[in-house]
């Protein structure tokens, strides 16, 4: 139960502290469903309408912002060069994807709870508090895989002045630097992977085509020998763990 408030309370930080959060004791995103009783309170059905519209952007949010991104793009590759067409399928690929993205985020997402989430849930600090504070552990996380070169950029774009410390990068400068980042690696990683598969895909196409067999296409005979080698090397395990350990030694 104390994950799932944990995971609760990091997406909230993510989407204004709380746009994951479930229905209870009458209360949504931290603040009270209830009749507004001052002019600064907002109506029932608007905070209704502003959930809806944060729970729409929040796949969005864990596809971009972490590492479920280069995790997807490394793994569809990696089908593309065993040539196995939709095996495996993309709900397993996704699947393995989120709860290797889960295991990746967990520290983050602990911090963010405790340092957003529980002061605001205790009526220690104000939602704008809560937000600043439980954002600074995944403005951490994103500032020790993003290039200098894509923060540049996105800097020069929005015409802003370059801070003194990576720390002050604000959100609107760090995630799309961070997935323009990502992109590159999982690409980096996905043509690493293909190599091997395709120097198979040469050798079978030269033999084949020297002895003429030319009644069955090089790609199916040489997708045997590429899962045989696949399988052989215990290749799931290789590459799940260099993925895995490539945020962890970064």
């Amino acid at each position: 139960m104390k994950l799932i408030q944990r995971v609760i309370g990091c997406i909230g930080c993510l989407v204004l502290i709380g746009s994951g959060s479930l229905w209870a004791q009458g209360s949504l995103l931290g603040v009270s469903l209830s009749p507004s009783k001052g002019e600064g309170s907002l109506s029932v059905p608007m905070q209704i309408v502003l959930t809806l519209t944060l729970l729409t952007v929040l796949p969005a949010v864990l596809m971009t912002i972490t590492p479920f991104l280069r995790i997807t793009i490394v793994l569809h590759f990696l089908r593309q060069a065993l040539g196995t067409q939709g095996t495996p399928s993309n709900q397993v690929l996704i699947g393995l994807s989120i709860f290797l993205t889960l295991l990746i985020m967990q520290p983050v997402a602990t911090e963010m709870y405790h340092k957003g989430w529980e002061p605001m849930e205790k009526g220690q600090v104000t939602w704008q508090q809560a937000f600043e504070e439980g954002t600074k552990p995944l403005q951490a996380f994103l500032i020790r895989y993003v290039r200098e070169k894509d923060v540049k950029l996105f800097l020069d774009v929005s015409h802003t002045q370059a801070p003194k410390r990576p720390a002050d990068l604000t959100l609107t400068v760090l995630v799309p630097a961070y997935v323009l980042s990502e992109l590159k690696t999982g690409f980096q990683i996905g043509a690493v992977l293909f190599l091997p598969f395709l120097v198979i895909d040469l050798v079978v196409a030269s033999v084949t085509l020297s002895i003429g067999m030319i009644q069955l296409p090089p790609v199916m005979l040489s997708a045997p020998f590429k899962i045989l080698l696949f399988v052989l090397v215990d290749g799931w395990n290789l590459v799940v763990g260099s993925l895995v350990r490539s945020f962890y030694q970064t």
